[in-house]
């Protein structure tokens, strides 16, 4: 193979790789938003949760029975909300885009595990009183 053929096949692959990044980097938040996700409206109070930084904040909830918790997603890449398994009564959201959030109401006391499942190492608790 010819120097010049080699940088061919180099420049075809990289062409092919760039378009390939470019491509997914286009598509990426054209997903439309998942059931019980609706617009970013952070309101403060012990029923919200912002998921910022890679990071659910506060990472501990405490709220009474019959509460509803909102988990907003402010990060530019994808999140989840799942409990884990043994909690009280599971929950999971699909992917979160950046702004769209996931509602839950807790109607049993007990705590309740949680983590983004495209990210495990971010976790959290909401712990329910009655």
């Amino acid at each position: 193979m010819t120097s010049i053929s080699r940088f061919r096949t180099v420049f075809v692959l990289l062409s092919l790789l760039a378009l390939a990044v470019a491509i997914t980097g286009c598509t990426a938040n054209q997903n439309p938003a998942p059931q019980g996700a609706g617009p970013a409206t952070p309101a403060a109070g012990p029923g919200s949760v912002s998921i910022n930084n890679f990071a659910f904040s506060p990472r501990q909830v405490t709220v009474s029975q019959g509460t509803t918790v909102t988990w907003t997603n402010q990060d530019s890449v994808a999140h989840t909300v799942v409990s884990d398994a043994g909690v009280p009564d599971a929950f999971s959201s699909d992917p979160l885009s950046q702004g769209s959030s996931f509602t839950f109401t807790f109607t049993k006391p007990g705590t309740y595990t949680y983590h983004c499942s495209i990210h495990p190492s971010m976790t959290g608790t909401v712990t329910v009183t009655s």
